[in-house]
């Protein structure tokens, strides 16, 4: 009974493997608070940035405006967050800074007091640059800050947080409606108190954040049995790309011009062109919040392909609609077209787990600077031609989700 065991020495050496250690924490489920803040702050962090395009008639009229310029407006806000955020993501990938989101909405806050006095067009320029820096801080670490109070339903998560943006991007036009158009550019310096309400909301998110780096810097990441080689990974976020560009390019078309179109086809005020666009980006918030979990539900293949190419049929339509028809359509549109948002995201950040930052940074990135490079050359394409013309063009938009069939099946996460 009392026989000594006789240990050969190379395995003292050898480090101990225990499975499934403390799995505690991905069974607890989301971090609700933390994804209700984080929502929160992207809610008033787009609420502000739509400002920008809700006050584009304010601006065209004021300054005497062409398209090419107002779209010149909408490339200096977006062009810098594309530019910015992939930097940002690569750089906190390997070095977290979790009060940044707090410090970067400081460069929004003083973007909008810039813009409401701005009366050069130059000025006007470096105010949206502003807000677009601010842009740039805040997406790539609040996506993984999401992620992170995910609990490992990461579609809902995403869900969530993009949820809170576009329901943002909705309310600047019925801002724009009910204060800045009735008191003029100077009253956009008033929404710079909303910049300092999710200041605060996001130090005390950084607060909750930090010491979360420890731990997530423990977990190394692991490719999964059965996950795309290296050459299918590439095509397959160079695929991502693509249908991320049909369906940011079409919602910026929208959201950029679509107050002119209904101006200039119907006649509509001013105000009542921007009730219409809020009735467009609210379909736009819901049908984000629904992709998500559908993706988690059914597979991100499967809404991407329904989400992008399902939307096809009511884009041709939308040209040739009259007024109210136009609004339920683009109802119909914004609901589709948006559910793929989410299952974009986290199909890429899922395809490279080990550079998520990066990846958020590019995807966002790329959203915003497609945007901001579609406005400008469709600006451009309106001011010698017709708005019309333009939204007949981009009505073909969607079908570029065919290249959905390049994507490859990923394995589902173990939970």
């Amino acid at each position: 009974m009392n026989k000594a065991v006789v240990v050969p020495a190379d395995t003292l050496t050898e480090p101990v493997v225990v499975s499934d250690v403390a799995p505690a924490k991905v069974a607890a489920g989301p971090a609700y608070v933390v994804l209700a803040g984080i929502s929160v702050s992207h809610f008033l962090n787009d609420t502000m940035q739509s400002l920008i395009a809700s006050v584009y008639p304010i601006l065209k009229d004021t300054y005497a405006l062409d398209f090419a310029q107002i779209g010149m407006i909408t490339l200096a806000f977006q062009f810098t967050a594309s530019l910015l955020q992939p930097v940002v993501g690569h750089y906190t990938d390997k070095k977290a800074q979790p009060y940044s989101l707090a410090i970067g909405m400081a460069s929004t806050f003083f973007g909008l007091l810039l813009l409401s006095a701005a009366h050069q067009y130059l000025i006007i320029l470096v105010a949206a640059a502003l807000v677009g820096l601010g842009s740039a801080v805040f997406h790539p670490e609040s996506a993984r800050i999401a992620r992170l109070a995910s609990g490992g339903r990461y579609g809902f998560a995403q869900s969530v947080f993009q949820l809170g943006g576009s329901f943002g991007t909705s309310m600047g036009p019925v801002l724009a409606a009910l204060i800045v158009v009735p008191f003029g550019q100077g009253s956009i310096a008033w929404f710079s108190s909303i910049a300092f309400l999710a200041i605060v909301i996001l130090w005390r998110i950084g607060r909750w954040y930090a010491p979360q780096i420890a731990a997530k810097k423990a977990a190394p990441v692991h490719a999964q049995p059965g996950a795309p080689s290296s050459r299918r990974v590439v095509i397959a976020l160079l695929v991502l790309v693509a249908l991320l560009f049909s369906k940011q390019l079409y919602v910026s078309s929208l959201s950029s011009y679509y107050i002119f179109y209904l101006i200039d086809r119907f006649g509509v005020s001013t105000q009542a062109a921007q009730i219409y666009l809020f009735v467009f980006l609210a379909a736009n918030a819901v049908g984000a919040f629904l992709g998500g979990p559908l993706g988690d539900r059914f597979g991100r293949k499967i809404v991407i392909w329904i989400s992008i190419l399902g939307a096809l049929p009511f884009t041709l339509a939308l040209p040739y609609a009259g007024l109210y028809a136009s609004a339920v359509l683009s109802v119909i549109i914004g609901l589709i077209i948006s559910s793929t948002t989410s299952s974009i995201i986290v199909f890429a950040q899922e395809l490279v787990p080990h550079r998520f930052g990066m990846i958020s940074g590019v995807f966002f990135g790329v959203a915003f600077g497609i945007g901001g490079l579609g406005a400008a050359v469709l600006g451009e394409l309106a001011d010698h031609t017709s708005i019309a013309f333009v939204y007949q063009i981009c009505a073909w938009l969607p079908a570029i989700g065919l290249l959905a069939v390049f994507l490859p099946k990923l394995p589902r996460p173990v939970r």
